[in-house]
């Protein structure tokens, strides 16, 4: 450290230090205080390899070192230092209390996340937290006076400060490539929590990418697309897509599960798909990616902007679509078609602080039902079980599993009454699809309908200590990608259009589906004909009497 006279006055109250011993402390303090959730990782993977890990820890404290000694100028190291240690503050909250993995797509999530919807993760908890680990360190930052020495001597020296914890970087690297190659192969989360590294790092990725998203075009898809015949009572087609949020198969008595979480639905002759998986983890990536004409495999960001989806396809062949939304968006997928937004309309029977009940759907499903003239799609997007706040996804009537959790922090709940709040989602979820089946029910003099419900993605409720979604899909737990799905088709409607629903059925209960199937099935049931259609991805295809029209047309 290079001391200088201390200044008379109030700045002798204050300790000087050198700008690279501040940085040396910030990442002590940084690995140590907001690192829990990484070291504990780190240490379970290495569990064998003690002495690897010990080498592992000093790689990373050099790599951390190195970094920050990169911004110890006059005018930048307390200004960046105070950022990264606030970064990692807030960061280390949702990693240890969630087991949330702060990736670009998880940032993504965040961005487009709507005020209502952020300020159920903003507790006391979480802002004691950040006013102890972030706040308060950063003020003694603020606080100390940094001696700098001149700049040639300056530059000097830091340099040589970083290229020793690079060389030590490098050492411990190739000391252990061959442990570390193993445990990174093993476990590719490794250094996913490491904070402020990845948070920042994904932060500067979805900024980049957003810049090029925004001039993509839409490429046409499907513009061969047309209606194979009409029904054969002459009235219109209609299917009304519920596009659910956060709702786990695992708890769908629908598949199982030992509560009464669909006594609505079991009682509708729906077809459930007991062994189906998402295409994502998070909502921002699932919605273009079941939309999309790609697998899962196929999909990425990139292509879900490029290439126009289902609903254009529907549209090309003259079916009018619609989109009714009471969650956080449709991520570009009504980009053109009809979009209405419903928590704007802050209709009090529904809504309460930028939220709504997913009764207002329903609501405005008769006003769209009495304008239908012709072949018609609907998609309702719901709110469905979105958390932490799982006790505002229901009204007073459906909080039929008691104790249930009545706060957003976690903590202040134990895990049964956690479970008891969230199926009590499912529950309403139950009413709302039913509810909706029953409205097209109420028109099967003048409409043939179908239900298709789905849900997005999963939702972990502290199974391995992991709670939430949006864990990265390679290492993400089962109940944030096993999802539930059924179907209703109108009596009417199967016996037109020559559906086998007790095949179908079958090929549910026997068979893995997955989102990729959601394409292909709309178009199947609404007949339409087009190149970009696949009979093998279509879960009705199989099972019409006579056989599908449109697979031999493909």
């Amino acid at each position: 450290m290079n001391d200088k006279n201390t200044k008379p006055g109030r700045q002798g109250v204050r300790p000087a230090i050198g700008s690279v011993t501040l940085c040396l402390l910030t990442t002590i303090y940084i690995l140590l205080v907001t690192n829990q959730t990484f070291w504990t990782k780190a240490y379970g993977y290495f569990i064998a390899e003690p002495t690897a890990f010990a080498a592992f820890a000093i790689g990373i404290a050099a790599a951390i070192m190195a970094l920050f000694t990169f911004f110890s100028a006059k005018y930048v190291t307390k200004p960046v230092l105070i950022f990264f240690v606030l970064v990692a503050a807030v960061s280390s909250w949702f990693n240890d209390q969630f087991g949330v993995i702060i990736d670009k797509e998880m940032i993504r999530n965040a961005a487009v996340s709507t005020g209502a919807e952020a300020g159920h993760l903003i507790t006391l908890r979480f802002a004691t937290h950040v006013l102890l680990t972030g706040v308060l360190p950063s003020l003694v930052i603020a606080w100390v006076r940094i001696s700098h020495r001149p700049i040639l001597k300056k530059l000097a020296y830091n340099t040589a400060v970083i290229l020793s914890c690079l060389a030590v970087f490098v050492v411990v690297g190739t000391s252990f490539y061959k442990t570390f190659a193993g445990v990174g192969r093993a476990h590719p989360d490794l250094v996913d929590m490491l904070n402020p590294v990845m948070p920042i790092t994904s932060a500067v990725r979805y900024a980049i990418n957003s810049r090029k998203d925004s001039s993509i075009v839409a490429q046409p898809l499907g513009t061969d697309a047309h209606r194979v015949g009409a029904t054969d009572n002459g009235k219109p087609r209609v299917t009304i897509i519920v596009a659910g949020e956060t709702a786990r198969a695992q708890n769908f008595s629908l598949g199982g599960y030992g509560k009464m979480t669909n006594p609505e639905l079991a009682k509708q002759n729906v077809v459930y798909f007991p062994n189906t998986s998402s295409c994502g983890t998070a909502t921002a990536t699932s919605i273009p990616c079941l939309f999309s004409v790609y697998t899962r495999e196929q999909y990425t960001h990139l292509k879900g902007l490029e290439t126009q989806n289902l609903l254009d396809v529907l549209t090309h062949a003259k079916v009018d679509v619609s989109w009714l939304d009471n969650d956080t968006g449709s991520y570009h997928v009504t980009d053109r078609v009809p979009y209405t937004y419903l928590p704007t309309s802050a209709d009090p029977r529904f809504c309460k602080d930028g939220e709504c009940l997913d009764a207002i759907l329903v609501d405005k499903v008769d006003n769209w039902l009495d304008h239908v003239k012709g072949d018609s799609v609907l998609v309702l997007h719901q709110l469905g079980s979105h958390g932490p706040a799982y006790y505002q996804r229901y009204p007073e009537e459906f909080r039929r599993f008691t104790p249930d959790c009545r706060a957003n922090d976690f903590g202040s709940c134990t895990p049964a009454e956690i479970t008891n709040a969230y199926d009590n989602t499912i529950l309403y979820t139950d009413h709302i699809v039913s509810a909706v089946i029953d409205k097209l029910k109420q028109r099967s003099n003048s409409l043939s309908g179908a239900v298709v419900y789905f849900s997005d993605h999963g939702e972990s409720l502290g199974e391995n200590g992991i709670y939430l979604h949006g864990t990265p899909y390679i290492i993400a737990p089962a109940q944030q990608t096993h999802v539930p799905f059924l179907v209703w088709l109108a009596d009417d409607l199967a016996k037109t259009g020559g559906y086998d629903m007790t095949c179908v059925a079958n090929h549910a209960a026997d068979g893995t589906h997955s989102h990729d199937n959601i394409f292909h099935s709309v178009l199947g049931l609404m007949d339409i004909a087009t190149k970009v259609y696949d009979p093998s991805l279509d879960v009705f295809a199989g099972c019409r009497r006579p056989p599908n029209k449109l697979a031999q047309l493909n």
